[in-house]
């Protein structure tokens, strides 16, 4: 009983005790632990739902009729197939017949992007035009390839009453098979004339088009050294912009101040400007104002814009130099994290190579997306067309569904793809930070960030991804819905379509932001999303001034950046192409060089900007937590510690005068009392 009691005592322990360690304690990198693991539980069930869908059109054919083709009596082209129940021709023996063949190849379904024609399984393209029925015959007796109905005997073509259904329309093309879907598709694809009708009018019509193009194929050596020169000012822009930020945070400061008071000051000379003129109207005899009636109201109305206009322009001048004034001291800091983002990438060089390997993992997800997608198309039961009379694989009942559930996976794994490698990149700039000794880093910290975050944190990548996908499949749904309907819906139901999409991207761009803080709370203190959420959020509140400053000064700068990459580039193509006598041959090399240059400068300096958001949200807890006494050193560099140090001494003469404040009112407030308590005094 007595070792009861005193168990039950030792276990026992004061609310003040519980209160204290509810209190969050952040151990950076110190204890590791698998977060959120139901949520990767979850996402493989997911993704072994996704191959199971793969698995499905592999094992019902859907792949092989992909792959391989077949005919439109629902014959795979190349093996040996099975009976359909009434089908007649089906369960054909196709070995023989490697290549599908369609009747009429020109002769396609815009709506439903498909060729409408009959399509048989044949030993061999036709290698040559035909363009009459004997053609047919000699060519199904020379190489065995009968081009007309199976149950047609190539030795009768000419004289068959049903050549003129059966057969090909005449004269057949030259055709050639792909070299993987085995179709025999015609050389001189303008006979798609109906399809592309337009477009092939616009090419042959247009001899401007056919200049620019000629351009491209002639610049084409000139256009990949261009896109390669957009690679390099990416990586070296990376570097050098530690060492220029201060100029371009402070030049961008003064631009938009003076931009700001220009633009007010130029709508205001207008406004007076114009309210003058209509003065001077004014004054004129009454015919001519009766004249001029309707143009003095269209002249009321725009001076009435203008004054909107002006005053609209007043008020966020007014706003923005308020918060330029708010934000000065703030902007140091901005400066500071970007010195401190150009040494991350100097010890961790790694980091710029980490869009190739997000960009590859996204294409090869894709790739494999697409193809299941295509073996979708044809899985399914056998149908037979009415109109046409052909056999088509359709899925049907609970099946449908899966096509809904393989797009949801497009996004849920691409989402999931981009958040793997901000935890990679906050991992990685994590064990930077809060190591002491830069020398005494791993010796692949990127390496390391991948292996924690494939042992302990996919959960929180599955977890964080699937709220941006919640968010990103209503807008999308939406989006579809307003361009189903386009045209259709009224002026009001426009309006709440378009608002409901706007606020729906402002939310994915406001948890796009908490996931990446997110991520780094867990690599920092391996707690789950939710309390790792939580926590960052705390911290940028409690930060707000800072967090706008950053995102406003910090974005732009980065947005400049890309700008004068892709301002570089394009001044090196012109310098490039100079040589070309005709202006008009430079557009279209020039606009693709501009558009890969700022894709490429998007790339690089996105991750710069997830560098500096990561070393924000670990300077914010770094500064929070310790205070550079014996016990609690800061973890944080010399840029940013100098900037701690000006703070500080920026803010001691405001405390010791509130300090001296006190003081002085404590001592007022002990003579009154002792005066109060000394004998004699009395209150009359």
């Amino acid at each position: 009983m007595g070792e009861q009691r005193r168990s039950a005592s030792s276990s026992y322990q004061p609310r003040s005790t519980w209160r204290k360690r509810v209190k969050r304690e952040w151990k950076p990198l110190e204890d590791r632990s698998c977060t959120d693991l139901p949520w990767f539980l979850l996402f493989m069930l997911f993704c072994g739902g996704m191959g199971a869908i793969c698995g499905y059109t592999i094992v019902t054919g859907g792949a092989a009729r992909l792959v391989f083709g077949y005919d439109s009596y629902g014959n795979t082209c190349g093996q040996v197939n099975e009976a359909i129940e009434g089908v007649r021709l089906s369960g054909l023996d196709h070995r023989d017949r490697k290549y599908v063949f369609f009747l009429d190849p020109c002769n396609l379904d815009i709506i439903q992007r498909k060729i409408k024609s009959m399509a048989l399984c044949v030993s061999q393209c036709p290698t040559e035009e035909m363009k009459t029925y004997e053609d047919l015959r000699r060519f199904a007796m020379m190489n065995g390839s009968e081009l007309c109905s199976y149950e047609l005997a190539g030795h009768k073509y000419p004289s068959l009453p049903e050549r003129f259904d059966k057969c090909p329309k005449l004269p057949v093309p030259q055709s050639k098979a792909l070299p993987v879907f085995n179709r025999c598709t015609p050389v001189d694809i303008s006979c798609y004339s109906k399809f592309a009708e337009a477009v092939v009018t616009f090419v042959s019509d247009n001899t401007i088009l056919h200049r620019l193009i000629a351009g491209v194929v002639a610049s084409k050596e000139i256009i990949a050294g261009l896109c390669l020169l957009a690679l390099v000012l990416s990586m070296i822009l990376m570097v050098i912009i530690r060492y220029i930020s201060a100029v371009l945070v402070w030049i961008l400061t003064v631009l938009v101040v003076l931009g700001s008071l220009g633009g007010t000051s130029f709508l205001w000379w207008l406004y007076i400007d114009h309210r003058l003129k209509m003065n001077e109207t004014e004054s004129t005899d009454l015919k001519e104002v009766k004249d001029t009636n309707e143009g003095n109201v269209t002249s009321e109305d725009h001076n009435q814009g203008l004054l909107v206009y002006a005053s609209s322009a007043t008020i966020f001048t007014v706003i923005l130099l308020l918060l330029m004034l708010f934000m000065r001291k703030r902007v140091a800091l901005t400066i500071a994290l970007f010195h401190v983002a150009g040494k991350v990438f100097i010890h961790l060089p790694l980091l710029v190579l980490q869009p190739f390997c997000t960009f590859l993992a996204l294409f090869l997800f894709w790739v494999y997306w697409i193809l299941v997608l295509l073996f979708l198309g044809t899985t399914g039961n056998p149908e037979k067309n009415e109109q046409t009379g052909l056999t088509e694989f359709r899925l049907s009942g609970p099946l449908q569904y899966l096509i809904w559930y393989h797009a949801v996976g497009l996004i849920w794994i691409s989402e999931f793809i981009l958040a793997c490698q901000q935890m990679t990149v906050a991992g990685a700039v994590v064990t930077y930070y809060f190591t002491r000794d830069k020398n005494k880093l791993p010796l692949t910290p990127i390496l390391s960030s991948v292996f924690r975050l494939i042992r302990y944190h996919l959960g929180t990548v599955a977890k964080g991804s699937f709220i941006i996908t919640l968010v990103k499949i209503p807008r999308l749904i939406l989006i579809y819905i307003r361009n189903q309907l386009k045209g259709k819906e009224n002026a009001c139901a426009r309006c709440m379509l378009k608002a409901c999409i706007c606020c729906l991207w402002c939310l994915e761009k406001c948890l796009n932001y908490l996931n990446q803080n997110a991520y780094a709370a867990t690599a920092i203190n391996s707690t789950s999303f939710c309390t790792s959420a939580r926590d960052a959020f705390v911290i940028l509140v409690e930060n707000a001034l800072r967090v706008a400053a950053i995102n406003t000064v910090g974005d732009f700068v980065l947005f400049l950046g890309k700008v004068l990459i892709m301002t570089c580039t394009a001044f090196a193509g012109v310098l490039a192409l100079n040589y070309q006598r005709d202006y008009t041959e430079w557009v279209l090399p020039l606009i693709i060089v501009c558009l890969f240059a700022f894709l490429v400068a998007h790339c690089f300096l996105s991750i710069f900007e997830i560098v500096v958001d990561v070393l924000f949200l670990c300077f914010a807890i770094d500064t929070k937590y310790n205070d550079g006494t014996s016990g609690k050193e800061f973890f944080m560099d010399k840029a940013l510690m100098e900037f701690v140090e000006n703070s500080r001494r920026s803010v001691a003469p405001a405390e010791r005068g509130r300090s001296s404040k006190r003081s002085r009112a404590r001592m007022e407030a002990g003579l009154t009392e002792m005066k109060a308590m000394a004998p004699g005094t009395s209150s009359a």
